[in-house]
């Protein structure tokens, strides 16, 4: 495996929020959102996908709003219907991600699918809960080899 270095940096990181900030001002005021409802990456190669969404812990559990899931959901439907597309779900606390041994949390949303990750319905935030313990524990190690294994798929 290369140097653990990135393989993306934001060269102008003040720029990139003034930008995104900017955006925001496509949301005019009265419309119903649920929060965010664009995802953190998304990654193509060769028509295939691998999308990462980040949520931080909060009690030990991620909340994700119904409105940004059933978005996810019909993206992970529409882009994987080939089979070539990996979205995945991070949970984290805070982290040192030049650290190769930190730990973070992960499930797919291949999973989610399945309804093999469980999760609380919040009514009053309008929101899915899922708690740390439902989720898989990886290595930053092991989680960069584990988009390697995806690049390589899509490599084939």
């Amino acid at each position: 495996m290369r140097a653990f270095k990135p393989k993306f940096t934001i060269k102008d990181p003040e720029k990139f929020q003034t930008d995104r900030a900017k955006m925001g001002n496509f949301i005019l005021e009265g419309m119903d959102t649920t929060g965010g409802t664009d995802v953190d990456w998304l990654i193509e190669h060769r028509g295939g996908f691998i999308i990462m969404e980040n949520k931080g812990f909060f009690n030990d559990k991620i909340s994700i709003p119904w409105g940004q899931m059933i978005a996810f959901e019909k993206l992970y439907d529409k882009l994987n219907s080939d089979g070539k597309c990996h979205f995945l779900f991070f949970g984290y606390d805070d982290i040192d991600f030049k650290n190769r041994d930190s730990v973070i949390w992960y499930f797919e949303m291949k999973d989610w699918k399945s309804k093999s990750v469980p999760f609380t319905r919040s009514k009053e935030h309008n929101k899915y809960l899922v708690s740390r313990n439902d989720m898989k524990s990886i290595t930053l190690k092991k989680y960069r080899d584990l988009m390697e294994e995806f690049w390589k798929e899509f490599e084939q």
